[in-house]
């Protein structure tokens, strides 16, 4: 029960990036460049200074470096912001966690992970879901350029998911990647000038220290406990909890279509982690 209750407290998080950053682009006045460049700065020094706090000093900074955690975070950080100047919410929602799914799929079948039936038709039941309710209406078709950054960002963030099961002390991992992923976020911004607004910067602080620094580092903490199948599952739920923010802060409204997706969505992820626990 506590796996499930920190896996739904981070899957909560996760959403609540979807919406901060719709809020900060939604007018215009934050380009995506500086708000993805400010959510890994600030999010850095969040984790830089609880990593000093506790340690009393550097040297778990400098301990166990790798560059692959945080290429995947800049990949997914900064694909996920571009993506959504051109996509719609609910197609880049379903493109990036499809996405990450099908990642963390593969990263458990070469891992020689077992993955019994139970999990695969949780992972069916879950997507089918999300494809019910995100799929465009009419033949539309998602723009090719925000596709391909959602999808880059798709594989960074379930990359970043198999790296993170093998930390140790989620903290320090979380804080290291972050620091040496925040100047690759700086360079893309002063490569590709973009507007900041004030309201902007603060939603991007806020996504940054809060729901991506110590959410992310929370997301560490709870991998070793699920297996990969399962993890690719937990996060097919985030688009929909997205969506019910876009209800509280952006007015967006629901309608039965919504109602159904949720069902299964939520239903495909209860029945992988219930048969995880007790098996």
């Amino acid at each position: 029960m506590r796996l499930f209750f920190l896996t739904a407290l981070t899957m909560i998080a996760f959403a609540a990036n979807s919406v901060l950053n719709r809020l900060a682009l939604e007018t215009g006045d934050m380009g995506p460049a500086s708000f993805a460049a400010i959510r890994l700065t600030s999010g850095a020094l969040m984790l830089a200074a609880l990593v000093l706090w506790r340690d009393k000093g550097v040297t778990a900074l400098r301990n166990g470096i790798s560059w692959r955690g945080p290429a995947m975070l800049a990949l997914y950080v900064l694909g996920f912001s571009f993506a959504y100047v051109t996509l719609d919410a609910g197609v880049g929602a379903l493109i990036l966690f499809g996405g990450v799914q099908i990642t963390m799929f593969a990263g458990a079948v070469l891992a020689g992970e077992d993955i019994p039936a139970n999990r695969w038709a949780g992972a069916a039941l879950a997507f089918g879901g999300l494809v019910w309710l995100m799929w465009p209406q009419g033949g539309m078709a998602p723009d090719g350029t925000g596709a391909a950054l959602m999808m880059a960002a798709a594989v960074g963030w379930g990359i970043y998911s198999l790296i993170g099961r093998q930390a140790g002390d989620p903290l320090t991992a979380t804080a290291t990647n972050f620091l040496l992923a925040a100047p690759v976020g700086l360079l893309v911004w002063a490569l590709l000038p973009d507007a900041v607004s004030g309201r902007g910067a603060w939603l991007a602080v806020i996504s940054g220290m809060v729901t991506s620094g110590l959410g992310y580092a929370l997301w560490y903490r709870v991998l070793p406990g699920l297996p990969a199948a399962v993890a690719a599952v937990a996060q097919l739920s985030v688009p929909v909890i997205a969506m019910a923010g876009g209800v509280a802060f952006l007015g967006e409204v629901p309608g039965p279509k919504f109602v159904v997706a949720a069902g299964l969505v939520m239903g495909g992820v209860v029945v992988s982690l219930c048969r995880a626990n007790r098996r």
